[in-house]
């Protein structure tokens, strides 16, 4: 049987996904010491193509210093491949002589991998995890997630600093189209109840423009300032994107998704805040993707963490197709085969009771949730104000 593999990263990068590259190309060497890996460059699009990098011509340390560095290094993209596309990709593949192709992933990169895999190529199909907004099914929590939340948590922190010192009204867009954990973090820092986030908007929970304004005002006459997580994908109460409430027209990804990058739902925040409550200070920021794959702050458990979910895949390969399931057995980490229908298309939303029933706040369940992923906070003394 030929020991050949290729790997490649879908969707957005991260500040680990290197590391479950260098995971598994190490592994698969160490298994197979004649073995060849083969890294596609952007996805299924340089596997089309039959572009790749020798990854087992790389040293250890080479591999080790390429998993330590953030974004996907061997490029992305987010193709939805059709049945031409995939037959293209086998083709290449069968040529390769691949006996297994690892991808690396959110849940459409596992839908095209359902779809390889239905073609009966007689290769081991495995979806590694992968993505900041932790909303894959099977997981308990995702490679890159925890990097991302500590930089949420430590950029809610800084402004809920900075709002203390010159009082006002400030407002960040975090990533996320129909889970609300990324945006959740943002509250992972709060010691207290005057800390902020004061207030959490996330997709699982409907939206009104009105009801909005009239928490904001509450909270300001409490604390004299407020600060506003928001998930980009937040929803009005029927259940639509409330972007689609501001904009004219929508444009779409090649998986359908509405694109939800920009600045038009702060732009939109700003104009109702600056016009219900005049004279204060508002500030609207849209993080983007900032928190996706920041250098300065890669979790060393998140890293090691993406490396053994690539261990995992190139073990798990000689059993043929799977995703591997990243999942928590109530005192660690666990590793898990698990099977692609139940990861492929699918978002796994936060649980209702993390979020606290009578207000737009994260609960003490989600509180607890966060603190066993995201770093510890500084320890900084009370505030005097």
């Amino acid at each position: 049987m030929s020991d050949v593999f290729v790997i490649a990263q879908g969707g957005g990068p991260t500040a680990v996904i290197n590391q479950t590259v260098a995971g598994a190309t190490i592994e698969i060497r160490r298994r197979f010491p004649r073995a060849k890996v083969l890294g596609a460059r952007y996805g299924v699009r340089g596997v089309r193509k039959g572009d790749y990098i020798d990854l087992s011509a790389l040293s250890d340390a080479d591999l080790r210093r390429f998993g330590n560095t953030p974004n996907s290094g061997l490029g992305s993209t987010r193709d939805k491949p059709d049945n031409k596309y995939c037959a293209d990709v086998i083709d290449q593949l069968r040529k390769a002589e691949a006996r297994a192709f690892i991808y690396i992933g959110g849940n459409d990169t596992a839908g095209t991998m359902q779809i390889l895999d239905a073609a009966g190529a007689n290769i081991a199909f495995v979806h590694a995890p992968k993505t900041v907004d932790n909303d894959l099914c099977e997981n308990d929590h995702t490679p890159g997630f925890i990097s991302a939340a500590w930089f949420v948590a430590s950029a809610f922190l800084s402004l809920d600093l900075d709002f203390r010192a010159m009082p006002g009204i400030y407002l960040a867009v975090v990533m996320g189209r129909h889970a609300g954990f990324l945006t959740a973090s943002g509250a992972a820092w709060r010691r207290n109840e005057s800390d902020g986030p004061h207030l959490v908007y996330v997709p699982e929970r409907g939206f009104s423009m009105e009801r909005f304004i009239a928490d904001v005002a509450q909270i300001r006459e409490r604390y004299g300032r407020c600060i506003i997580a928001m998930s980009e994908g937040v929803q009005t109460e029927d259940g639509r994107p409330f972007l689609e409430t501001i904009r004219e027209t929508l444009e779409r990804d090649a998986h359908g998704n509405v694109v939800l990058s920009g600045g038009d739902l702060g732009v939109a925040i700003q104009g109702a805040l600056a016009q219900a409550f005049p004279k204060v200070r508002v500030r609207v920021d849209t993080f983007g993707y900032l928190p996706r794959a920041f250098p300065g702050m890669a979790s060393e458990v998140d890293g090691r963490e993406a490396f053994d979910v690539g261990t995992f895949a190139a073990t798990t390969c000689l059993e043929g197709t799977c995703s591997v399931g990243q999942q928590h057995d109530g005192e660690r980490t666990v590793l898990r085969r698990v099977p692609l229908a139940a990861v492929a298309g699918r978002t796994r939303l936060m649980p209702g009771g993390f979020l606290s029933s009578n207000e737009n706040q994260v609960s003490a369940e989600g509180m607890a949730y966060l603190a066993r992923l995201v770093p510890e906070a500084p320890d900084y003394p009370p505030s005097f104000l």
